[in-house]
């Protein structure tokens, strides 16, 4: 068992320079061509440099300035807890899915998470987590709802577009379509009052008249 021993420990120094020598001739093989099969240790990878030129995301981004909206919220987040998902980032990944018909926020998550483009355009890199889809209701009936959010948005496009001089904010325009209701008359139930009926024949003649 001594002789054993000692035998051993004289060969470590050769298997030690065979396993040396067998990983420089797997790395030599990889000049040839050859897959190793080893992950590399380091990578340089930067998302700005996959993000085509002409992407409609890029053209999205410059005219796209969300820089007040974290003071517009303010005073509805807490100073003190967990730090809460930011909320551009929320608005952001909201604009992805009206530009590319993503209607379900779990799906919404999953392509934020997969494609390279939507994360560029989010701001968040390869190690960034994406927002539960929980977030997105959460704070819709939250601080969303609470703050007029969407509407506050939605001002600031239009005042922006008239500062562009796009649109002159004097008059406004409603597209729509008249659909035949599925309706029985012998189920039909006659207005109580004639106010009622005058009301909604003058909301239609304005409708009419702006078309």
């Amino acid at each position: 068992m001594v002789c054993f021993g000692s035998t051993l420990l004289r060969m470590a120094p050769l298997c030690r320079l065979r396993q040396n020598h067998s990983i420089g001739q797997r790395e030599s093989t990889q000049h040839d061509g050859t897959v190793s099969g080893q992950d590399r240790l380091f990578y340089s990878f930067n998302l700005e440099d996959h993000i085509p030129a002409n992407h409609l995301l890029r053209s999205i981004d410059q005219c796209l300035d969300l820089s007040d909206l974290r003071h517009y919220l303010a005073d509805f987040y807490s100073p003190i807890g967990r730090p809460s998902i930011d909320p551009e980032l929320m608005i952001r990944m909201l604009i992805v899915g009206y530009c590319y018909g993503i209607r379900s926020e779990r799906l919404l998550c999953e392509e934020a998470h997969l494609n390279l483009a939507y994360r560029w355009f989010c701001r968040l890199s390869l190690d960034d987590e994406v927002p539960n889809h929980s977030t997105f209701s959460k704070n819709r009936h939250g601080r969303f709802r609470d703050s007029d959010l969407f509407r506050w948005l939605l001002n600031e496009v239009l005042r922006r577009c008239m500062e562009a001089g796009l649109v002159k904010g004097e008059g406004f325009a409603v597209d729509a379509s008249i659909i035949k209701a599925d309706a029985s008359r012998q189920r039909g139930v006659p207005a109580k009052s004639e106010t009622v009926m005058n009301t909604f024949r003058i909301k239609s003649e304005r409708v009419q008249n702006v078309v």
